[in-house]
């Protein structure tokens, strides 16, 4: 079985966001990347438990420049078996989508997996693209995927429940919580992904159909008032006259 994982990488959490030249760009100054935590802990993972199952190879997929090679590098460590770079900024979801499908088509993959979205943009748009560009049924915010020979089984969220699908292979799937367990690098990994092979493929200049004009960040948050827990009173006099229900 042939898994491909697209890894994207992400702000860390702790990072400071600002924005440079009018708001019109992103200031990646001091900032510290890691792997997107949906495309590392589920999709990943889950891709390494199909291996581990059924045979076969994980080769994960990355569009960006060599500054992504250390993300790129902690998903080799942690199971996956080669690496593919797309040697171009991601700059939207279309042109993302298009660069991973072309690589795709040619060569033949059984499953492809990503987390449900990115936590910086949190689109969740480039499952669905990749799966029309490759002709592919798609699944998406699935919690469960197990295989029996050509077909897959998958429990996938929907509002007010689950609902459990089968389908023929090749898929598409994004990937939430639930569809498997983070698994952290053990140290041997960390050493054989150092020569774990990375290749370095050039895009296919696909036409970008969408562009980002203005950042804002959210509004700032209010102040707190803090009561005397003895003073409910006040309390109850603040609830009625300030709180507002969002």
């Amino acid at each position: 079985m042939k898994v491909l994982v697209c890894i994207s990488k992400a702000p860390d959490t702790t990072s400071k966001i600002a924005f440079t030249d009018g708001d019109t760009k992103f200031d990646t100054n001091g900032v510290k990347y890691i792997v997107n935590p949906y495309d590392e802990w589920y999709a990943l993972v889950k891709g390494i438990e199909l291996k581990e199952a059924h045979g076969g190879t994980v080769t994960t997929i990355t569009i960006g420049g060599a500054e992504d090679e250390p993300t790129i590098r902690k998903a080799l460590a942690i199971g996956a078996d080669d690496a593919v770079r797309i040697n171009t900024e991601a700059v939207e979801a279309s042109q993302v989508a298009a660069e991973i499908a072309n690589y795709a088509k040619a060569n033949n993959f059984d499953v492809v997996l990503l987390g449900k979205e990115t936590i910086d943009y949190n689109g969740s748009q480039v499952g669905s693209m990749v799966a029309e560009h490759l002709d592919m049924p798609f699944i998406s915010l699935a919690e469960r995927l197990e295989i029996n020979g050509s077909t897959a089984s998958l429990d996938r969220e929907i509002t007010g429940g689950v609902q459990t699908v089968e389908v023929e292979l090749p898929i598409v799937v994004s990937c939430l919580k639930g569809m498997a367990e983070a698994r952290i690098p053990n140290m041997r990994g960390i050493m054989a992904a150092r020569t774990k092979p990375l290749a370095v493929v050039e895009p296919s200049n696909v036409a970008k159909l969408t562009e980002y004009v203005k950042y804002s960040l959210p509004a700032p948050k209010s102040a707190v008032k803090l009561i005397d827990p003895a003073n409910m009173d006040e309390l109850v006099a603040l609830l009625h006259n300030e709180a507002k229900v969002i």
